[in-house]
């Protein structure tokens, strides 16, 4: 069973929603026809990842083109990991839907890292990790600054995940691919990630968690890495059953954790050197 991921890279229009609509209605009709089983967009693409965000400029969750987004999925039997900036409870969210192939939105996941460092201060966070099932294949979702930490990739884990989608719109991107490649090798999870185009950015990517073969000798766990300017799908092929294979006999994930060690990752004392302005 192969698991077929087209993934986008490309630039949204800020505030163009109408554009941005377009685009990826078109690229769902391209990557169907490529026989991809879902579309991974970078992250904030209906809006425009555009800061400051304001509530009045995101979406409702309920929004028309959420709905044609859905009618689309259908007509081109083509799930898609839907972004855009959304209306929270009182402020917006960086948000993500998972909409299978006959236009149900099966999950709505907001960012749990937002990046209080920056504009994004102003964006509600997200309170958990979630994990759907898409076609029999367990889907989890991080966003952007949530793949900076280890903790996001490890709950999805923990919590079934097979396949990790990371909607994304940022840049010096070299150590973030290689941490991704290593956090697809730590948990025994597939993992692609799409990036807006763009100097110093992009770098769209696919990796396996199947790093050795079965008589021990390492394998490149690449599955798919993009440059950084060029613009347009690329695809990633999951082999589902080689993954459930490895996941089954090697010692990552969650097999010989000893948690009894890790009391301390969920104390949120702050100290230096990582003290910063902003921190609540």
């Amino acid at each position: 069973m192969t698991f077929k991921v087209a993934i986008l890279q490309s630039r949204a229009e800020n505030s163009n929603i109408k554009r941005n609509i377009a685009t990826i209605i078109c690229s769902m009709k391209d990557a169907s026809k490529h026989g991809a089983d879902i579309l991974l967009l970078p992250e904030c693409f209906i809006t425009g990842y555009d800061l400051p965000m304001t509530y009045e400029k995101s979406i409702s969750c309920e929004d028309e083109v959420i709905k044609k987004v859905c009618e689309a999925a259908k007509t081109h039997n083509i799930g898609v990991v839907l972004t855009s900036f959304t209306k929270g409870k009182v402020q917006p969210q960086n948000t993500a839907f998972v909409i299978n192939k006959s236009g149900e939105i099966l999950m709505k996941y907001s960012k749990v890292h937002t990046c209080d460092f920056a504009d994004e201060k102003d964006v509600e966070a997200g309170t958990e990790f979630k994990v759907c099932d898409f076609d029999e294949i367990k889907i989890g979702i991080m966003i952007c600054y949530d793949r900076e930490y280890p903790e996001s990739a490890r709950m999805l884990m923990l919590k079934g995940a097979e396949i990790i989608l990371v909607p994304n719109d940022c840049g010096s991107m070299k150590p973030r691919i290689q941490a991704l490649s290593t956090r697809a090798y730590e948990n025994m999870v597939g993992i692609a990630m799409a990036n807006a185009n763009g100097q110093n950015a992009g770098c769209s990517c696919a990796y396996s968690p199947i790093c050795w073969d079965k008589n021990g000798i390492c394998v490149d766990n690449t599955i798919v890495l993009a440059d950084d300017m060029t613009e347009g799908l690329y695809y990633a092929d999951f082999d589902m059953d080689a993954i459930r294979e490895y996941r089954s006999s090697e010692m990552m994930g969650n097999t010989f954790r000893k948690v009894s060690a890790y009391k301390g990752l969920l104390d949120s004392t702050i100290s230096a050197p990582f003290i910063r302005v902003g921190q609540e």
